[in-house]
């Protein structure tokens, strides 16, 4: 090796050296003072900030761009796959609504029994017809169920029929739409009094008891006035739309379409029910004066029967023979 080799190694050891020897002297200033190289620090970040931030946003540019060529390729499954969880939503949005709906129901038909006498049972309304003239409804309770024809039908909205025919598990109601339906009815605020009779087209004709000056108005309510025994007094019926001469025509309020559950219940006056339907009595003081009539008349011992004019007395005879 020659001599230049040689100062060219001896330098760089030198130089090492020297560059430990400083090492070791700031490692030894910044334990025994931690603040001295504070603003070095400082200064050799901001140097080092603008290029960190360019590095930061090469960084954060590409991960953009990955995600969005990886959201590109994945967009169709991800909005097949959220069109799907909005279709199930809102199926089960209109199934807790229906929930809902029928929860409100039922508490309105618990609200009804609650108020009233105890029902006879409550059922469900299976069907209607709305199709003709004639206008039943079946419900799911029958003579096994404690169900008898006569017994009103009624829903939270008033009354809906009476039974009209019994099954086992069945029951056919005379809807109070019926044309042969008639229910007597009173108007809740006031003494109006009138009959409700069923009409082909769905609604009621009011006509009133007393004629006259007609106090109806559109508007006014019709409940139940008890008379004849079988309804309860103060049921909801209908309501007045239009004002006729002898009355006036009313909508229904328990429309039978739109009901889901109602209540049989008892005749209200059972006794009077079955003394109208009971045959007429004769009443006993006629019965004993006609059996007094016809029974012959026995004298009594001792007594003479009266002479008639077919027969002459004894005494008068003796007399003409003498």
């Amino acid at each position: 090796m020659n001599k230049k080799a040689q100062l060219g190694v001896f330098a760089v050891y030198v130089i090492a050296g020297i560059g430990a020897l400083i090492g070791a002297a700031l490692l030894l200033v910044s334990l025994w003072r931690p603040g001295t190289f504070a603003e070095l620090r400082g200064a050799a970040t901001d140097v080092a900030a603008p290029v960190g931030e360019v590095g930061a946003r090469a960084r954060t540019g590409s991960q953009g761009v990955l995600e969005a060529i990886s959201g590109f390729y994945r967009a169709g499954s991800r909005n097949a796959a959220l069109q799907r969880e909005v279709k199930l939503a809102r199926v089960k949005l209109a199934e807790a609504e229906a929930l809902k709906q029928e929860n409100r129901r039922l508490k309105s038909v618990l609200g009804l029994a609650s108020r009233g006498q105890k029902p006879v049972a409550v059922a469900r309304l299976i069907g209607s017809t709305s199709a003709s003239a004639r206008r039943f409804a079946y419900i799911s309770a029958g003579s096994g169920d404690g169900v008898r024809p006569g017994m009103p039908v009624t829903s939270p909205m008033g009354l809906v029929g009476r039974v009209l025919e019994t099954g086992s598990r069945s029951s056919r109601v005379l809807l109070l739409t019926d044309s042969e339906s008639m229910v007597p009815v009173r108007r809740a605020q006031g003494d109006a009094v009138a009959f409700a009779e069923g009409r082909a087209d769905g609604s009621l004709r009011l006509r009133l008891i007393n004629l006259g000056i007609n106090p109806i108005e559109p508007g006014d309510v019709f409940v139940t006035s008890g008379a004849g025994g079988i309804f309860q007094p103060g049921m909801a019926v209908a309501v007045a739309t239009q004002i006729t001469r002898d009355g006036a025509i009313a909508q229904l309020l328990s429309n039978p379409a739109a009901t889901d559950f109602v209540m049989i219940e008892p005749i209200w006056q059972q006794q009077a029910v079955r003394s109208l339907n009971a045959p007429p009595r004769v009443p006993a003081e006629i019965v004993d004066d006609e059996t007094s009539a016809e029974a012959p008349v026995t004298a009594p011992a001792g007594a003479t029967a009266p002479a008639t004019s077919d027969q002459p007395a004894s005494g008068q005879t003796a007399a003409e023979d003498e």
